[in-house]
């Protein structure tokens, strides 16, 4: 899978991890950086090539991984989501769709950290009954809603 990943100065240890993790697991993953200090410059490259679908999924670092998430979702077709704890970063992707999720590099752990990115990763979005209309609602709202 191609991989697109960013983070800010502060994260750029973890995120480091977490890129030779990917690509020990098989993906290609490209780095966008982490030396700019404004972190929404890296979210938004990260999720603009995400939406265009030149890459299959992005992984956004920062202390908190909130204000990459907020800044990624500014884009359209991004779908980020802050994760925590393995289950949200399976339901990420199992009931939401979400083809970017964003880490805090000073709220959870290294091992935690790749514990997600695995969770994340091994999980494929299919389109059911139950998830599937509620995604469409955002995607639809977005279409009518947001300009590009």
């Amino acid at each position: 899978m191609k991989v697109a990943i960013g983070c800010d100065p502060n994260a750029k240890k973890l995120k480091n991890e977490v890129a030779l993790f990917l690509k020990d697991i098989g993906h290609d993953v490209t780095d966008f950086g982490s030396d700019d200090p404004i972190y929404a410059n890296v979210a938004i490259k990260v999720a603009e090539a995400v939406a265009n679908e030149e890459y299959e999924r992005g992984i956004l670092i920062c202390g908190t991984g909130i204000g990459m998430m907020i800044a990624a979702n500014k884009v359209n077709g991004a779908y980020a989501a802050n994760v925590t704890d393995v289950y949200s970063a399976k339901r990420a992707c199992l009931s939401n769709n979400c083809n970017i999720i964003t880490l805090g590099s000073q709220t959870i752990g290294n091992k935690l950290a790749l514990e997600l990115v695995d969770a994340y990763f091994t999980c494929r979005y299919v389109y059911n009954k139950r998830s599937g209309p509620k995604v469409d609602a955002i995607v639809e709202y977005e279409k009518k809603h947001i300009k590009k």
